[in-house]
């Protein structure tokens, strides 16, 4: 059985938005992409400063799911972390 790691050269090798989302579509389950986007959704509120149970009434979501990116966020030089920054244009 192939790894993550597989996965991830796939994804690093699409350079253009669309293919990603095409891609997304076609592996990915209706479902999953919701999940997705609400976890990404829920790491940008968390990042601005938004109380977890706020988030947790805006996107309809557990406590439980929004603690374990508050936790990654909390641990400090995270990829993620690196990520929302570049997504606000003040990334590296």
């Amino acid at each position: 059985m192939k790894d993550i790691r597989d996965v991830a050269e796939v994804m690093v090798s699409v350079r253009d938005a669309d293919e990603m989302v095409d891609f997304l579509k076609e592996i990915l389950t209706d479902n999953e992409r919701r999940d997705l986007v609400i976890r990404w959704e829920l790491m940008n509120r968390l990042y601005d400063g938004t109380p977890q149970r706020a988030i947790a009434a805006d996107l309809g979501i557990s406590l439980c799911r929004i603690t374990r990116g508050a936790r990654i966020l909390k641990s400090g030089g995270s990829v993620m972390e690196k990520l929302l920054k570049k997504s606000r244009g003040n990334g590296e």
